[in-house]
């Protein structure tokens, strides 16, 4: 089993770029599971239909230690598997122990087994690096493969960049991995080949350029994925080639963070500064 972590700044289209990717790969006869690390509870809503998901916080504040797998986790489109880890009450609490909690509660209750015959596990995990808890995943072996959500907007190169460091520092203990960076294109100039260039100079690649298309909004605002709500349109064969090339992947590496100012002129030399 595989297991992928993805990250990248805040509103950058995680959630969305991770459950139509797994229902590229659900659509290949792939076992996957999806776990939810936000506390909004949203990365499982395209795959469930828009059916609110009960999370492992709320399911263990209100049941207890006695909880048993079926009672947090959903089956969704193409079988997939799939669970929301939540978070504290507003104003209380680390949102980043949710993950924690839920990722070792998994684990007591059996879902990485072999039984399930998984093929693909996937955290969506909230925004940057910023505390021990969002980059629980990146620890102990929990995702061995880590994709980076990034545009050719400053902050979410930014946060890009940070997400590398913070893999940096797990790869020798954890064993994690940067599998590459998904452009979730936002139209800036030059994206295209300013993300490939930033992806050369961390030492990895560009897996694939996610073209903008008002087909991804149109199919959340139906609750579903692209794949799901119109599986010819065009944007659904992007995201089945964006399974295609995670599934197909063999390029893993520990990233080379770049400073600042090298970031800043890479913008500069692509002419959005």
């Amino acid at each position: 089993m595989r297991k992928i972590a993805i990250y990248g700044k805040g509103g950058i289209g995680k959630s969305t770029t991770t459950q139509n990717t797994v229902a590229g790969l659900a659509e290949m006869g792939k076992k996957v599971m999806v776990v939810g690390c936000d506390p909004k509870a949203d990365s499982t809503r395209l795959l469930l239909g828009g059916l609110a998901q009960k999370t492992v916080l709320d399911t263990l504040r209100e049941e207890g230690e006695d909880v048993e797998l079926e009672d947090v986790i959903k089956e969704g489109y193409g079988k997939t598997r799939n669970v929301e880890s939540g978070g504290p009450e507003p104003g209380v609490g680390c949102a980043g122990r949710g993950i924690i909690t839920s990722i070792n509660l998994l684990e007591q209750l059996g879902a990485y087994e072999d039984k399930w015959e998984l093929d693909y596990a996937f955290y969506d995990v909230l925004g940057d690096v910023v505390c021990g808890g969002f980059a629980m995943p990146m620890r102990e072996g929990k995702a061995q493969e880590i994709y980076i959500v990034v545009s050719g907007e400053m902050m979410a190169m930014y946060a890009a960049n940070n997400i590398c460091k913070g893999i940096v520092k797990f790869a020798d203990a954890g064993g994690v991995r940067l599998g590459g960076l998904i452009c979730n294109s936002r139209m800036v100039d030059n994206e295209k080949e300013m993300i490939e260039e930033l992806a050369k100079r961390l030492g990895t690649q560009m897996i694939h350029f996610v073209p903008r298309n008002n087909m991804v909004q149109r199919a959340e605002i139906n609750r579903k994925t692209v794949i799901e709500f119109d599986p010819a349109h065009a944007q659904a064969d992007e995201y089945r080639s964006l399974a295609q090339k995670i599934d197909q992947n063999q390029m893993f590496v520990i990233p080379k963070p770049i400073e600042i100012s090298e970031l800043e002129q890479l913008l500069i030399e692509f002419g959005i500064v």
